[in-house]
């Protein structure tokens, strides 16, 4: 049976979880303006953010991306990774588990 929600049901912040298992994790991320996480990896993932509403400095290791609502990017989660949204911004991200 699918379980149905939106993104503005998930409210913790800046992290909510969108399914109780795991395995891949997907997380929504809400940020407010200048407001950044600290630089972390997500070791063994591979990592799909997908920028539902703002814009994201994504910092990858010592490459920054601009993202705007509608961008789609993947990255390795061996990569430091750490977003910094220069507007209100909230994004739907997905940790699937990298194939060895």
């Amino acid at each position: 049976m699918p379980e149905r929600t939106s993104l503005a049901d998930l409210d913790e912040t800046p992290h909510a979880e969108v399914f109780e298992r795991r395995q891949p994790r997907t997380v929504r991320l809400q940020l407010e303006a200048d407001e950044r996480v600290p630089r972390h990896t997500h070791e063994g993932t591979n990592v799909v953010l997908h920028l539902v509403a703002g814009h994201l400095e994504l910092t990858l290791d010592d490459e920054t991306y601009d993202l705007d609502a509608g961008d789609v990017i993947r990255f390795s989660g061996d990569r430091e990774v750490s977003p910094r949204a220069t507007e209100s911004s909230t994004a739907t991200v997905v940790f699937a588990p990298a194939e060895t």
